[in-house]
């Protein structure tokens, strides 16, 4: 069903005409110049050995490269076919997995844990829904970012819930949320009580096979199922191959590696809702809130939240050796994939970010000469002089005599700024909300503005960046 989908997505492309392939071919190649740049210029600037990029745009996967070394020695360039390991991003498999046997009648998400695995703390009172969406109070056994030394050796499921979930809760359920990966290897041994199979037996033959993402491998089982080579770095010292974690320690909370392309496609099952029914799909994407009221930020193995005015799921991921970034926006039908071998950096995350930024240039077709007259107005101001033909009666009357004074005794001393630049757009009161980033050789400003419907500004105010 996916690949039908690929197919008719790029027939689709084909039949709307030459100029409008032309011009479809043309952003595309930009794009991916654009994405090259962005994940070299990262690599290089952290050091960080190599990145596997996919871009999923219109629904169908637009773009996948791969940037540096997979192995440092001896040195393999990396590609877009190899497998990474995408640690926690597998979250989401098991809640899928998890939404499949509730659809199959096998469990609720509203079952207390207690059904699936007696003797956990308060376990008639834990849900699985409260496990897969951390806010069960189980403490979480591993929070560092990197492997400690217990962690070398195999260890099982049931040793890890023993260990962490039977020992008093860090808070109550439902009360707060706090990320734990106890809570997906419990999830995962409900996954086989109520399954009656092995938990990767149950991913592989009811998720991976069906959307064909051929590439996926249990990392779990299997560090040498990532093609390439995970490394560590100890401050700003060289980079050292990462150890290995013994089976059993990643399991259900982080047990895949996969292509970044594949990735990707999984985004695309994602994006047209191929393989949940559709309330599956609403419990999966909607924001758990805690027991009073407030939103906890996250689904189920998802976190959820607005981005630059778009619905964004989301999730990172880090196992020893390997960091990675998944960004999908359903209702745009585009997602990022960011796979990175090394742990404990933020590159795959960074790379996402300024990618996510060219994918989504911003739609307000007067930004560049709003930004060019937000500049003008702030050299004007470290001048002390305004145009008042650009305000509001409102905004002409905070710039008083006093204020203008002000502004220049405090902005002129900073010379001409070396970079002005638009970094959000939102709506406000009737108005377009602005905020720029002006940068200094040796400080940072932020400039925010509201824009009436007749193109005045209401507002323009400056601050230094904490």
């Amino acid at each position: 069903m996916l690949n039908r989908g690929l197919v008719a997505g790029a027939l689709l492309v084909a039949c709307v005409g030459p100029i409008q392939a032309q011009m479809a071919a043309s952003a595309d190649t930009a794009l991916a110049r654009k994405v090259d740049s962005i994940a070299n210029q990262v690599l290089q600037s952290t050091g960080v050995p190599s990145a596997s990029v996919a871009i999923v745009k219109n629904g169908r996967l637009a773009y996948a490269n791969a940037y540096g070394a997979a192995k440092l020695e001896p040195r393999l360039t990396a590609s877009p076919d190899m497998r990474y390991a995408i640690g926690s991003i597998s979250k989401q498999f098991t809640a899928v997995a998890v939404l499949l046997l509730q659809q199959d009648g096998k469990l609720r998400l509203d079952d207390p844990v207690s059904r699936f695995i007696p003797g956990l703390t308060r376990g008639s009172e834990v849900t699985v829904r409260q496990l897969l969406s951390h806010t069960s109070g189980y403490q979480d056994f591993w929070p560092q970012d990197y492997v400690m030394p217990m962690m070398l050796k195999a260890t099982t499921p049931q040793a890890i819930a023993d260990r962490w979930a039977k020992q008093p809760l860090d808070f109550d359920p439902g009360s707060r949320w706090q990320y734990s990966n106890t809570n997906y290897t419990l999830a995962g041994m409900v996954v086989e009580k109520a399954s009656g199979m092995p938990f990767f037996q149950f991913v592989r033959t009811r998720i991976l096979a069906p959307v064909g993402l051929t590439s996926a491998a249990d990392f779990d089982a299997s560090p040498r199922a990532a093609n390439a080579t995970g490394y560590i770095r100890y401050a700003l010292g060289p980079l050292r191959p990462a150890p290995d974690a013994g089976s059993g320690w990643m399991w259900a909370a982080g047990e895949l590696a996969m292509t970044a392309r594949d990735l990707a496609n999984w985004d695309i099952n994602i994006i047209r809702h191929a393989l949940l029914k559709p309330e599956s799909y609403r419990e999966l994407e909607r924001e758990v809130v805690l027991n009073n009221g407030a939103g906890s930020g996250y689904a189920l193995g998802l976190d959820v939240a607005m981005q630059g005015g778009r619905f964004m799921i989301e999730h990172s991921g880090e196992v020893s050796g390997f960091t990675a970034e998944n960004m999908v926006f359903p209702e745009d039908s585009a997602a990022i994939v960011v796979l990175t071998n090394q742990d404990a950096t933020p590159a795959s995350g960074t790379i996402a970010t300024q990618i996510s930024q060219a994918l989504f240039p911003t739609e307000d077709k007067l930004a560049d000469s709003r930004t060019a007259q937000a500049r003008a107005i702030f050299d004007g101001l470290g001048r002390g002089t305004i145009d008042r033909s650009l305000f509001t009666s409102n905004a002409n009357a905070y710039f008083s005599d006093q204020a203008l004074k002000d502004f220049a005794s405090s902005l002129g001393p900073l010379g001409a700024p070396t970079g002005f630049v638009q970094t959000r757009q939102a709506l406000r009161g009737g108005m377009t909300y602005r905020s720029y980033r002006v940068s200094f050789p040796n400080r940072t400003i932020r400039v925010w503005t509201y824009e009436t419907p007749d193109g005045k500004l209401e507002q323009y105010q400056v601050a230094p960046v904490g």
